[in-house]
């Protein structure tokens, strides 16, 4: 006898952190239950109305605040950014360029040329 394969599943922050949203920002019944892969794969799939909202407006958590910004999740720390943000408050930030943005823009740009650089040379 074989025995049926126990669903895999994970903790809301790890679904959340997979789904790419902020999970004080996602429904209580999601935050308090524990998502199985089989649920995952269906919001991936076919998202509800909250998860649409989420990803189109936010809040983002930090990392995708920083993907969103082109900058490093440090970089956000250094400027005093600890919460998560929003689509309009990210669009603001970019429209005004504070100058701390751009110098963290530039240090990303640094390290990505840096890193491309050594593995040109590991080729």
């Amino acid at each position: 006898m074989t025995k049926a394969a126990k669903s895999q599943s994970m903790k809301p922050a790890t679904a959340a952190k997979k789904l790419g949203v902020h999970l004080p920002a996602t429904p209580e019944d999601f935050r308090e239950g524990v998502v199985t892969r089989e649920e995952l794969n269906a919001l991936l799939a076919d998202p509800p109305a909250w998860l649409v909202e989420l990803r189109r407006n936010g809040p983002y958590p930090r990392e995708e605040v920083a993907r969103k910004l082109g900058v490093s999740n440090s970089g956000l720390a250094r400027a005093g950014i600890t919460e998560a943000l929003t689509a309009d408050q990210i669009r603001e930030l970019l429209r005004t360029m504070p100058q701390w943005l751009v110098r963290e823009r530039a240090t990303q740009a640094e390290v990505r040329a840096e890193n491309a650089r050594l593995k040109g040379t590991r080729d």
